[in-house]
């Protein structure tokens, strides 16, 4: 006799077990819940075709039918910086591989970061397209355009820096505040012993760095109480002004034990203490930077940096893409999130 299942009796498990996939993967191939591979969608219909599932017609028409295909905006900052090319490279290729739900996307870089330029790109943009998805500053201007382009249909979500407005439709990005105590507790372990402790943040109204700054404090206030915390350095997001201050705050506090970049201006920081400590490598401050560029990977081999805390960028695009592409097939959905593990590299790992 044979051991194959009665058409009759075979479940969504059955042919969820025979794909090699999960029963929620199935039932949203069945259902149209959400956006599937489309290799994967293949595979679970010839297994169901296979084993003589009772719906695999219906799943026939999910996976050849016809789709609605979505136009995705991205809007990412500062031309010029490496860390926001990687990303536009992931967006791309993310989109790439949903080709089936989306169409090639439209990325654009914002050099003006001011809540006025920020706010009426985003505007230009969600008359291009059928979702976005941007890092900006958390600005009543900005909350506004969010709020005019929901009233639209164009949901907007905020990656990397969340937004305070509710209107947004979603937020993908890391959990900030456990890279700031993440920060601290690399520091304050690291260091010789206690000292002053540096933290430079491209703006507050990024929110971010706000919290990752906080978190910071907090962990060194919590646990490591008997170093000094310092004000914090503001750069604008511009590499020549972090250089600047950093260079002037090594020369008037020569006592400094660790140094944390919460945002933009790494470059600037490194050179400042490669120049500062030039032939005097042991005496360097623990240096922890956000984000993994080419240039971070250097500093890292170089001794200049110790720790590095980024997104992994191809997970974070990936989810992005997805839940802008679920919220845009199921619009009734509330506010999404897409938090991404902490990606964590030092000299040893690089």
């Amino acid at each position: 006799m044979s051991n194959t299942p009665h058409p009759s009796r075979i479940t969504i498990a059955d042919v969820a077990k025979a794909a090699g996939v999960s029963l929620s993967t199935v039932d949203r191939v069945l259902n149209g819940r959400a956006p599937v591979r489309l290799d994967t969608a293949q595979r679970i219909h010839a297994v169901a075709e296979s084993i003589g599932f009772h719906a695999a017609g219906v799943i026939r028409e999910r996976v050849h039918g016809k789709r609605v295909r979505h136009t995705l905006g991205f809007l990412l900052q500062r031309t010029d910086a490496a860390f926001y090319q990687e990303l536009g490279e992931s967006l791309a290729l993310a989109a790439q591989e949903h080709g089936e739900f989306c169409t090639e996307p439209q990325i654009d870089y914002m050099d003006d970061l001011s809540p006025e330029a920020v706010s009426l790109r985003l505007r230009d943009m969600g008359e291009r397209v059928d979702a976005v998805a941007l890092i900006a500053v958390d600005h009543p201007l900005v909350w506004a355009e969010v709020e005019r382009l929901k009233a639209k249909g164009v949901p907007v979500f905020a990656v990397i820096s969340d937004l305070s407005t509710p209107a947004r439709a979603g937020y993908a990005g890391l959990d900030n505040r456990s890279v700031g105590r993440t920060a601290a507790w690399f520091i304050t372990r690291l260091a010789r012993e206690p000292g002053k402790l540096a933290t430079f943040v491209g703006s507050h109204r990024f929110q971010c760095q706000e919290v990752c700054e906080m978190s910071f404090r907090s962990f060194v206030r919590e646990h490591a109480p008997g170093f000094e915390l310092m004000e914090p350095l503001f750069t604008l997001e511009n590499d020549q002004l972090a250089e600047e201050g950093a260079r002037d705050l090594l020369h008037r506090h020569p006592d400094i034990v660790g140094v944390f970049v919460a945002g933009s201006g790494i470059d600037g920081v490194v050179r400042a203490l490669r120049e500062h400590y030039s032939g005097a490598p042991g005496t360097r401050p623990i240096c922890v930077v956000r984000e993994l560029t080419q240039h971070v990977r250097q500093g890292l081999r170089a001794g200049d940096l110790h720790a590095a805390l980024s997104h992994p960028l191809p997970r974070l695009a990936n989810g992005l893409v997805e839940m802008m592409i679920n919220v845009l097939n199921q619009p009734g959905l509330g506010l999404q999130q897409c938090v991404v593990p902490l990606d964590t590299q030092t000299p040893e790992s690089v």
